[in-house]
């Protein structure tokens, strides 16, 4: 990761929580050549001890190269977008705000049992705030018992762990003001996001 210093994250809670606020994730291996899927991810543990699970279908090409000890890139994204140099005071270059989580993680294989298990929690953190949840037991016996053997589930222990956030720091309040203030006016839910991620920035670093 490129990683300028003012832009590194290093407490373990940030990336604990950035983690299991974007679990939708970029899954990384090599194989004959790099290969990436987009999986949800979950995180267990602790900000200073966890480890992530997932799975993936036993028809794509990374699971032929999914095996104990094999490495593995999982990279988490939130809200990000363009920031116009039109946006500042004076003149400046336009760029790019954005923040990242990567984990360098060493894979290990799931049991049936634990993919189960894996499979239950993965479905409930997803379908608990539904109107009408559909929880993994609720899903017809048969059909569950047909879909276990067509996934392969897996943990991820991290080995290297990299963080950035990159909103802005070193800009004055004026131009902080008017790039959240564009943002919100595109009237788009990630650069709501992104503007409230600048703001939250800015703030913690002034007080």
């Amino acid at each position: 990761m490129y990683q300028p210093e003012k832009y590194k994250k290093e407490d373990r809670e940030f990336i604990y929580n950035f983690i299991q606020e974007h679990p939708f994730a970029t899954f990384v291996t090599k194989g004959a050549q790099l290969l990436a899927t987009h999986i949800p991810v979950l995180v267990e543990g602790t900000p200073e001890d966890f480890i992530l699970y997932s799975h993936i279908a036993n028809h794509n090409e990374q699971f032929d190269f999914l095996k104990d000890d094999s490495e593995a890139l999982l990279i988490f994204q939130g809200p990000h977008d363009y920031i116009s140099s039109s946006w500042y005071e004076h003149k400046d270059i336009s760029t790019w705000d954005y923040s990242a989580v990567h984990v360098n993680a060493k894979i290990s294989l799931q049991s049936r049992e634990e993919l189960e298990t894996s499979l239950q929690k993965l479905v409930k953190h997803f379908e608990k705030q539904q109107e009408n949840p559909l929880y993994y037991k609720d899903i017809p016996k048969q059909m569950r018992k047909d879909h276990l053997p067509l996934i392969t589930g897996f943990w991820a222990a991290p080995t290297r762990i990299q963080a950035i956030a990159k909103l802005h720091q070193g800009y004055s309040e004026k131009d902080i003001n008017s790039i959240t203030k564009h943002l919100e006016n595109q009237e788009n839910n990630i650069n709501s996001a992104l503007s409230e991620n600048i703001k939250k920035e800015h703030n913690a670093r002034n007080k």
